[in-house]
């Protein structure tokens, strides 16, 4: 199983909008990353987002070239400051690739628990856009298989 691990689009500033909608500059670097994962044959069953608006927008960009057909679905669990162990347990169910559009620090945070089962563990950076593809292992580890920032796009 692959989990991909993808922080929201550049978003408009609080200050401009409480909303905080996707900037262009957000919604072509989304683009961008779904035109990639669709090249390299990304397919995932299920495109999870937090709800916030420049969650949901971005997942919206991605469904169409990597999980034709399905809907983006709504988590409560996955906001910037939620548990990460918590929502590891949610997920253990699973079997089908995934695609999780979230926040920082909450996905910084469930990527440190999976690979080092530390959470405070610093493994990795996310810029807005960037994508991470996790793998699971039959020996109940989770390995980095690779990492994508739009700015590698260009």
């Amino acid at each position: 199983m692959k989990l991909y691990m993808m922080q929201h689009g550049e978003a408009i500033s609080k200050h401009d909008d409480p909303e905080r909608p996707l900037t262009e500059k957000g919604k072509s670097d989304a683009n961008r990353i779904a035109v990639f994962m669709r090249q390299a044959g990304v397919k995932v069953e299920r495109i999870i987002h937090s709800g916030k608006l420049r969650a949901q927008q971005t997942a919206e960009r991605l469904v169409n070239a990597i999980s034709p057909g399905n809907k983006p679905e709504v988590s409560d669990m996955i906001n910037p400051n939620d548990s990460a162990v918590a929502f590891y347990t949610h997920c253990l169910g699973w079997s089908g690739d995934s695609l999780i559009v979230g926040h920082l620090p909450f996905l910084e945070h469930f990527v440190a628990h999976l690979i080092t089962g530390n959470k405070n563990a610093v493994f990795t950076t996310y810029t807005p856009g960037t994508v991470i593809c996790l793998e699971y292992h039959d020996d109940n580890r989770w390995t980095l298989n690779w990492m994508m920032s739009p700015e590698l796009l260009k």
